[in-house]
């Protein structure tokens, strides 16, 4: 089947198998799994071997695809042990390996030829001649830099159209060419191709200059009727929380406003809005990212992109309510990235480094059901007060209902029910397995999302 006619794959991340359950029953295809020590998520990665054989039998049990992600940039003291452990998740029979190193790819070709490559968006195949070469190398998948237009990645289709491709439709973006960065390195001795980012790039930080002569600062000022200078000065930054650590920096262009300023902090990708147009453009596999984020983002994203690819393969019109349910997830602000045109300043966030909830928060997760009471044992996320309006989520449904009691599990009645702790909750109506639960927020739209 055409490329531009099939029903592409979801694909959403598990950062552990509790995710991985609850992405499959809000509609994922597949799911993607880091393996442990050598993936890019290695500090948010609770899986082991015995965990990863059994949700791999999980998935197929279920008819569904799993990915192990194994894209490091080894450095030598890694490259055996890298290899040992290649050759064991092979043995698992997982759907394909997400590499990025040629040399372990290579040699891991060679271990076991049988194993299905996908190229991971770190080795950045930007353009449809290196995309050629790691077909001739066997790989059959290429996870495209989220740096390239749908217009780019229709080229790299028609100059290469037998390997398959994949791209990113929602989730962080890095400011560097995906993930390729030595900021965390440099600042925490933590190196983001070994799995261990620090994400420092969102960190808050504040500009300053060292002033050793004012009439030296003054005259190496640009006047305002001259081209452009570069900064003659030796400028600063200093992150709010590590006031200790400074980092020379020139020629940035910055907002700053008495808080600081967030200077290299992006955007959050969403392109709902693009799926026709990239099915049209090649891509065989829409992926999100987040393996660290909660069990409630793998549902909503999952629910919502489900929708969204069902829709578009039966030729309905795209449904604003699948955006409005992305809205509803954490996020650092919303935009298409680079798949339009590029950003510019429309990419970068000047006002937070955190994911905020926009209109609903994640307010916990049913464990049990009493029947006899109607009441569900729920494992509180964040607070919730009487009176509070909650949304109860299943892969179907959602159920709005206000709060009009709470119980601890021993029955007894409280104002309010605090994140961590398990309370009863009357329930709207018989949970399943996987009913979640939200918070409609009071203040809900206090930032745009886009």
């Amino acid at each position: 089947m055409n490329s531009a006619q099939a029903k592409p794959e979801l694909l959403m991340p598990a950062g552990n198998f509790d995710k991985l359950k609850y992405a499959f029953a809000y509609g994922a295809d597949a799911v993607y799994a880091g393996v442990p020590v050598f993936s890019l998520r290695a500090r948010e990665n609770d899986f082991t071997k015995e965990v990863l054989e059994e949700a791999i039998e999980y998935s197929h049990a279920r008819g569904r695809r799993i990915y192990l992600t194994m894209n490091i940039y080894a450095h030598n003291i890694k490259i055996e042990r890298f290899l040992s452990a290649f050759c064991e998740m092979a043995d698992l029979q997982p759907d394909g390996f997400i590499m990025t190193d040629p040399g372990l790819i290579n040699k891991a070709m060679k271990l076991r030829p049988e194993s299905v490559i996908h190229l991971s968006t770190q080795a950045n195949a930007t353009n449809w001649a290196t995309v050629e070469f790691w077909r001739d190398m066997g790989v059959k998948r290429i996870i495209l830099p989220r740096e390239l237009s749908i217009h780019e990645i229709a080229t790299i289709r028609d100059n290469v159209p037998e390997i398959e491709l994949e791209a990113f439709v929602h989730g962080a973006i890095c400011i560097a060419y995906s993930g390729r960065c030595l900021i965390s390195n440099y600042v925490n001795h933590r190196d983001a191709n070994q799995g261990t980012c620090t994400n420092s790039c969102r960190w808050e930080y504040n500009l300053s200059v060292d002033k050793d002569s004012l009439l030296e600062t003054e005259m190496n000022r640009p006047a305002p009727e001259k081209d452009y200078e570069p900064l003659a000065a030796k400028y600063k930054i200093t992150e709010a929380q590590r006031a200790e650590q400074n980092f020379i920096a020139a020629q940035f262009e910055l907002d700053e406003d008495e808080h600081g300023t967030y200077m290299m902090n992006s955007k959050d990708l969403c392109a709902v809005e693009l799926l026709g147009d990239m099915r049209a453009a090649g891509i065989c596999s829409f992926k999100a990212e987040g393996r660290s984020k909660s069990i409630y983002y793998a549902s909503i994203v999952s629910r919502a992109y489900r929708r969204a690819i069902d829709d578009l393969a039966a030729g309905r019109p795209f449904d604003k309510n699948n955006l409005k349910e992305l809205i509803g997830t954490a996020n650092r602000t919303l935009m298409t990235g680079f798949l339009n045109r590029k950003p510019h300043e429309y990419g970068e966030n000047f006002e937070d480094g955190n994911s905020l909830p926009l209109t609903h928060r994640f307010a916990g997760v049913v464990r049990d059901y009493n029947p006899a009471d109607g009441t569900a044992l729920v494992d509180i996320k964040n607070r919730m007060d009487l009176g509070d309006t909650l949304e109860w989520i299943t892969p179907e449904k959602t159920v709005p209902v206000k709060v009009e009691r709470l119980l601890k599990p021993n029955g007894a009645s409280v104002q309010a029910a605090h994140a961590g702790l398990q309370y009863r909750l009357p329930a709207p109506f018989e949970p399943d397995e996987f009913t979640i639960i939200r918070q409609v927020l009071k203040d809900a739209g206090h930032r745009d999302a886009g």
